[in-house]
């Protein structure tokens, strides 16, 4: 198999998993909100700290792609390609709502059920993405605006769980009986290990100097407000 280092900064949780053929030999993450800036580099320095003293070599670098913050994902991404560069190691994106998928599956796998992973696009829009419990896509990501029939298609026909941090404002929308809840479902580096590694696997490598992450929302950058005043 492969020695992969995870980074996953998608959210305000900052986490960074170190696996070899499939066993995590560190693991470092953070709940206390988005602090990737300060964390990042010392999660990073301990994995490899702990690859070093075990005598693996690393053989790539996986990052969450997003959809996700801008800040997170960009701090995520340039830290994923410095190493990649640096070591000459290929690159590998996960797209953050697959992470998430797969995480609810290994805690709820149903048969004919069906997981719609979403991520909060303020107001009542998500970006959202719905598996089947092998993780094959039903739909693809996209921006929805939720209403009471935004998924009523596939709540018809199947038991749905919904989760991540844009799932809480379907509850006051979605009152379909096959609608599910789950709460607490955040993705984290550790998520990624399986993924990673069936990319490493299938050759899935995303090209280092073009990659960029999908961000939620196109990045619009403020003008300080004496700025503004100044111009009047």
């Amino acid at each position: 198999m492969a020695c992969i280092l995870n980074i996953e900064t998608s959210t305000t949780v900052c986490s960074v998993t170190l696996a070899k053929d499939s066993e995590i030999i560190c693991d470092k993450y953070s709940l206390e909100g988005p602090s990737h800036a300060v964390l990042l580099g010392s999660f990073v320095e301990d994995a490899l700290q702990v690859m070093k003293e075990a005598g693996y070599k690393l053989d790539a670098v996986a990052v969450s792609s997003g959809p996700g913050s801008y800040t997170g994902l960009r701090i995520g991404v340039s830290m994923a390609k410095g190493l990649c560069f640096g070591y000459n190691l290929p690159l590998i994106g996960i797209t953050t709502l697959e992470i998430l998928a797969a995480k609810a599956v290994k805690q709820i796998a149903e048969d004919n059920s069906l997981y719609c992973a979403m991520l909060d696009a303020r107001r009542m829009e998500v970006y959202a993405a719905i598996y089947d419990k092998d993780l094959g896509v039903v739909k693809n990501v996209n921006p929805d605006i939720v209403t009471e029939d935004t998924y009523s298609s596939f709540l018809q026909t199947n038991k749905v769980f919904f989760f991540g941090n844009g799932a809480d404002k379907c509850k006051e929308v979605i009152h379909s009986s096959n609608a599910f809840f789950v709460e607490n479902l955040y993705p984290l580096a550790s998520d990624m290990v399986p993924l990673s590694e069936l990319a490493f696997i299938k050759g899935k490598f995303e090209d280092s100097a073009y990659f960029e992450p999908f961000y939620l929302k196109d990045f619009q950058p403020t003008v300080a407000k004496n700025k503004v005043l100044g111009s009047l």
